[in-house]
């Protein structure tokens, strides 16, 4: 016996408990920054869809932005990672500081490439029409590069302010 006293009853779990009220946090996380991510990404998907060809017909276009959205929620996941692992912690967003803001740039901006690049040139998925601006020299949309610019960081904040606990109020 280890000198704990526990109730009738109880039992010893080791931990477990600990690691998954842990876990639980970490999976609730992940689920709200995808949900946030899905939200606010839809509206910009929709936003910029006359820049993207074959998108004629309204319910194509609601069908294919979701879709696309979808994605977006799945690529800030991968943002949201690459904080976790720069930081070594799963709240890296909640205080980012110059370092966070740097890291959410810096894999936005090659997530953005990297997903317009392959979606365009290599597995062609999809096509934009004239309108679209590029990147000179590499011919990846602008828009959509900017959009994993921009709204990771707005993402974050509110996830952040989301997962703020009330502060209970002096009577």
């Amino acid at each position: 016996m280890t000198g704990i006293t526990r109730a009738p009853g109880e039992r010893h779990d080791g931990g477990g408990a600990r690691r998954m009220s842990a876990s639980g946090a970490w999976l609730g996380r992940l689920l709200l920054v995808f949900a946030v991510a899905v939200l606010v990404n839809y509206p910009w998907e929709l936003a910029q869809s006359p820049l993207y060809a074959g998108l004629d017909d309204l319910r194509a276009v609601l069908w294919h932005c979701f879709r696309a959205a979808l994605g977006d929620g799945v690529l800030m996941l991968l943002i949201f990672a690459s904080g976790a692992l720069v930081f070594r912690q799963g709240d890296w967003f909640v205080r980012p500081r110059a370092r966070g803001y740097l890291v959410m740039l810096a894999a936005g901006l090659a997530i953005g490439i990297g997903v317009e690049w392959a979606g365009v040139h290599v597995a062609q998925r999809w096509a934009y029409t004239e309108h679209m601006p590029r990147v000179p020299g590499i011919e990846v949309g602008i828009v959509p590069v900017v959009q994993m610019l921009i709204l990771p960081p707005l993402i974050f904040r509110i996830v952040s302010t989301m997962q703020r606990k009330p502060t209970s109020k002096k009577e």
